[in-house]
């Protein structure tokens, strides 16, 4: 199997994890501060890496490190916005649909960025995966409110962190990238918790499994594999494969919410694993048609 279907595979995992990272959170932010929560959570990710990745940090460059924090103060922020969102948020999938747009933005934004333009068979298979994000979100009668504008803003944060995420990826080890990555979004947490948040006097035991759950999977071994996975897998495949999360998001939310699961989402979901195929199968069909006219 080759370094890139095995990355494909890895990301494809990576969607699967973020989505019980969703239910993690919303389950934990009922006994925890927003901001707090995920201050703690990433922080403590982090230090769960560090052992793994003490020598590389030691040998590390200063300026790659300090590249590794600006990234992930980007993440922070989108991240901050996330969990603020859900936080207002009656439901999941909503936010989880508007929130995968960002893997749609990633080939736009690397464009002019890193001057990397998108491969054609991404615009033949973009406006399906649009189309069924626009059916998964709108179901018929759209309201809007005030977590949509934050969920969108964090989506646009995201598409710019995964950018920089890939490039960077190259050029410093994984675990490392990825523990200094979390442990600057759980600092921004921390720091914006004990400014604008009142800390509980207790929390409940059942609490304090969400949290970590959502540290050990939804947090450290998500972002490993996610940053494993870009570093093997161009962006433009790597963003479509990513649309994959909202609809895990939605299924555990039918499951552990009972949130409905209308006609319209089970076509928009089909319209987005319809893009999939087409940019996989599409674009090796048109790298063999190109080979045919060079010989």
């Amino acid at each position: 199997m080759s370094s890139q279907r095995k990355a494909e595979i890895i990301l494809l995992l990576t969607t699967l994890i973020a989505a019980t990272g969703w239910i993690f959170s919303k389950q934990a932010i009922q006994g925890l501060p927003v901001f707090g929560f995920i201050g703690l959570r990433f922080v403590l990710a982090s230090l769960c890496l560090l052992p793994f990745c003490h020598r590389a940090l030691i040998k590390a460059n200063p300026k790659d490190i300090v590249k590794a924090l600006s990234v992930g103060l980007i993440l922070g922020c989108s991240i901050l916005l996330w969990i603020y969102a859900i936080s207002v948020s009656p439901t999941l999938g909503e936010g989880a649909f508007i929130m995968s747009l960002s893997m749609l933005l990633v080939p736009l934004i690397a464009w002019p960025l890193f001057n990397k333009r998108p491969p054609r068979i991404f615009w033949l298979s973009l406006p399906f995966a649009i189309i069924g994000l626009l059916l998964l979100s709108l179901q018929g009668n759209w309201q809007q409110s005030s977590s949509q504008i934050w969920f969108a803003l964090a989506s646009l944060l995201l598409a710019f962190h995964f950018n920089f995420n890939g490039k960077y990826s190259q050029r410093i080890p994984t675990l490392l990238l990825t523990c200094i990555q979390l442990f600057a979004v759980g600092i921004l947490g921390i720091s914006v918790s004990l400014i604008f948040e009142t800390q509980p006097s207790s929390v409940d035991t059942s609490i304090w499994i969400w949290v970590a759950l959502s540290i050990l999977l939804a947090t450290s071994l998500r972002y490993v594999l996610q940053t494993v996975g870009q570093k093997h897998c161009l962006p433009s495949i790597a963003s479509i494969i990513m649309i994959l999360e909202p609809l895990w998001v939605v299924i555990l939310s039918v499951l552990a919410y009972g949130e409905a699961m209308p006609a319209s989402k089970i076509v928009g979901g089909t319209l987005i694993l319809l893009s999939l195929l087409i940019f996989r199968v599409g674009g090796k069909l048109l790298d063999k048609r190109a080979e045919l006219k060079l010989q």
